[in-house]
């Protein structure tokens, strides 16, 4: 499993950081942001990749669980 921490960035810095993430297609990734548009461009592009994403929220920030879908 990847792991990355985006809270403090700005887009497109996390989207950016998820794309090399998934570019060799893990089983799963997580990525923690903390700006709403960081959480909607993220999720956006983990469902075009072809990943399931699962959201959680807590102390202001948003995890992002993306599981490859089969």
């Amino acid at each position: 499993m990847i792991e990355i921490n985006a809270c403090g960035l700005s887009c497109p810095e996390p989207v950016v950081m998820l794309a090399k993430a998934l570019k060799d297609k893990p089983e799963e990734a997580v990525i923690c942001v903390d700006a709403p548009a960081a959480c909607e461009n993220c999720t956006r592009f983990a469902t075009n990749a072809g990943y399931s994403v699962e959201k959680t929220t807590q102390d202001n920030k948003t995890v992002l669980t993306c599981r490859i879908k089969r």
